[in-house]
């Protein structure tokens, strides 16, 4: 009976371990250097700019181009790029997908306009 008890412990130990290292890996924001930025972002159908890249844009066409800063709204409150929005994402896909539909709302249907998170 004791061996049983033990082994139901350690069974149920495992669960939560195993558990804990699972959400951890969906929710945790891993490291990342350019390279895996890059990766990530043609992963994902997205063009990675620079900052040189994104300022001929908006100097060539300011009402053709959104900024959103995808910071918190304090980041935003204490200083951002003039004319950006503020649209926070968090790190999580679930996250996400709970606000694809006020995401879509402040992209709008103009589907051509050139958009840069930051």
């Amino acid at each position: 009976m004791k061996f049983l008890k033990i082994g139901s412990l350690i069974l149920v130990a495992a669960g939560v371990i195993a558990s804990l290292w699972i959400t951890s890996k969906m929710v945790t924001p891993r490291d990342a250097d350019w390279d895996v930025v890059a990766a990530l972002a043609e992963s994902g159908g997205y063009h990675v700019i620079k900052t040189d890249e994104l300022w001929q844009r908006v100097q060539a066409d300011p009402a053709g181009t959104l900024l959103v800063d995808a910071r918190e709204a304090w980041h935003h409150a204490a200083g951002h790029i003039a004319g950006s929005i503020n649209f926070p994402m968090r790190s999580t896909g679930f996250s996400r997908k709970l606000r694809a539909e006020a995401l879509a709302k402040v992209l709008g249907p103009d589907k051509d306009r050139f958009v840069a998170f930051y």
